[in-house]
C-alpha cells in the first residue's frame, strides 16, 4: 500500500531554497535534477515507509521523527519525516553535515530576493 504524502510549509521552503541554491550555484540542469531525485524518493518512501531511520533526538517536538537521504547522488541532503498508519508527512530537507536538532527546531532561511 502507498501512503499518501503531505508536504509541510517547512520542508517546501527548505525545498525551494535548496532549488534555488543549485540553480544559483551548479545551474538549472543540476537544480531540476534534485527536484527529480527528492519526487522519486519521496515515492519511493510512501511505497515502502520504514526504509528511513528512526531518529533519536533530545527535544520532545522531533519524536517520531524518521530520516532517509535523498537518491540520485544527492545523499548528503536528507529528508526528515514522521508517519501515521496512512500519512508520510514530509516535515524538512536538509544537508546532513548541519547540526540537525536545532536546525530541525529553526524555521527555514528566508529565500533571498532574486534580481
Amino acid at each position: 500500500m502507498k501512503l499518501a504524502v503531505c508536504i509541510s510549509g517547512r520542508a517546501e521552503a527548505d525545498l525551494t531554497n535548496q532549488y534555488r541554491w543549485f540553480l544559483d550555484n551548479a545551474g538549472v540542469g543540476i537544480a531540476e535534477r534534485f527536484l527529480r531525485a527528492f519526487d522519486a524518493t519521496v515515492s519511493r518512501l510512501a511505497r515502502m515507509p520504514s526504509l528511513g531511520r528512526l531518529r533519536r533526538f533530545h527535544a520532545p517536538e522531533l519524536g517520531g521523527m524518521r530520516s532517509f537521504p535523498v537518491g540520485g547522488g544527492f545523499g548528503s541532503h536528507l529528508i526528515f519525516y514522521r508517519l501515521t498508519e496512512e500519512v508520510l508527512s514530509i516535515e524538512r530537507i536538509m544537508h546532513g553535515a548541519r547540526d540537525l536538532e536545532p536546525r530541525l527546531l529553526e524555521p527555514p532561511e528566508q529565500p533571498l530576493a532574486r534580481d
